[in-house]
């Protein structure tokens, strides 16, 4: 296994189960999603350069660009609900509640 493959890897894995087992707040889900996306990114683009083709060059940038919209709209999530809540707890969030 190659260190980038490896790094990528454990780099998506640690995103994965931050994400599964550290839910106590809003904010640390954003990261780890962050931190998967930032992962993806770097494999889509070492993936792009080894295949050499150019017609994957701009893959990376569309992943990039959702990556950034995903987190504008994290954050507004979260200061709305921190506005409505008082918190940012997730167990203190109700989501079936109108």
């Amino acid at each position: 296994m190659s260190s980038s493959l490896f790094t990528f890897t454990s780099a998506f894995t640690l995103g994965i189960m931050g994400l599964m087992l550290h839910r106590v707040h809003f904010l640390s889900a954003l990261l780890c999603l962050e931190g998967m996306m930032l992962s993806l990114f770097i494999a889509i683009s070492l993936w792009s350069t080894k295949t050499g083709t150019a017609s994957y060059f701009s893959i990376p940038m569309f992943l990039l660009t959702f990556s950034a919209c995903e987190a504008g709209v994290g954050l507004a999530l979260m200061v709305a609900t921190t506005r409505t809540h008082g918190t940012d707890h997730l167990k203190n969030l109700n989501l079936l509640q109108c």
